[in-house]
């Protein structure tokens, strides 16, 4: 399976329009949260995405609740929080929102580590998981030094070693990547990032 991944989109048109014109050679696009910026501007994001015509599996990001997404997103895509779906026979596992929580105020839709880890417990097998926030220690730094990662979302990917681990959210992150165990983590940024991946036997 050929995955398009990307995160944090924050109604760049730019960005939009580059992952618009790669989607058709994805069997799979992944969009791990941030479509838009404080909670507007959502369905102006996803008429940005509109042109894409492949599988789509989305996470909200700390700037669009879970309901909001669902309700924008385009008909078919599959948008996890705390859930799962299977595509081609690749299991993928998605949880958003900022974790823990930022300093960004109410309109930051975020969860406690306690939260992360209850939504978190149906994630028992998968090959990709999906979450806005890195993973505590690996690309979660930022530019002031600090490891802002989650804790709980490091155990869940000890815990089902899914293939892949793809986040956002510390922008000044995008593009590094770290390995838990056998897990392959990526803070993926709006740019084009492109994975292979085989599902389970």
């Amino acid at each position: 399976m050929k995955i398009l991944a990307f995160s944090d989109l924050h109604l760049s048109r730019r960005a939009a329009a580059q992952l618009v014109a790669a989607a058709p050679e994805a069997d799979v696009v992944i969009g791990a949260g941030d479509f838009c910026n404080r909670r507007e501007g959502l369905d102006q994001a996803m008429e940005m995405l509109s042109g894409i015509d492949r599988p789509f599996v989305m996470v909200p990001g700390n700037c669009e609740s879970d309901e909001e997404l669902r309700l924008a997103a385009p008909r078919g895509a599959h948008v996890l929080h705390g859930d799962g779906c299977e595509i081609g026979g690749v299991r993928f596992f998605g949880l958003g929102y900022g974790v823990p929580p930022t300093p960004f105020g109410d309109w930051s839709c975020d969860l406690t580590e306690a939260e992360a880890e209850e939504l978190m417990a149906g994630c028992v097998k998968t090959d990709v998981l999906v979450v806005h926030s890195p993973p505590k220690g690996v690309a979660d730094v930022t530019s002031t030094g600090q490891s802002v990662g989650s804790v709980a979302i490091r155990e869940v990917i000890k815990r089902c070693r899914p293939q892949l681990a793809l986040c956002g959210h510390i922008h000044d992150c995008w593009g590094k990547a770290g390995m838990i165990g056998e897990t392959r983590v990526v803070n993926l940024g709006p740019s084009v990032n492109w994975f292979e991946i085989e599902g389970a036997a």
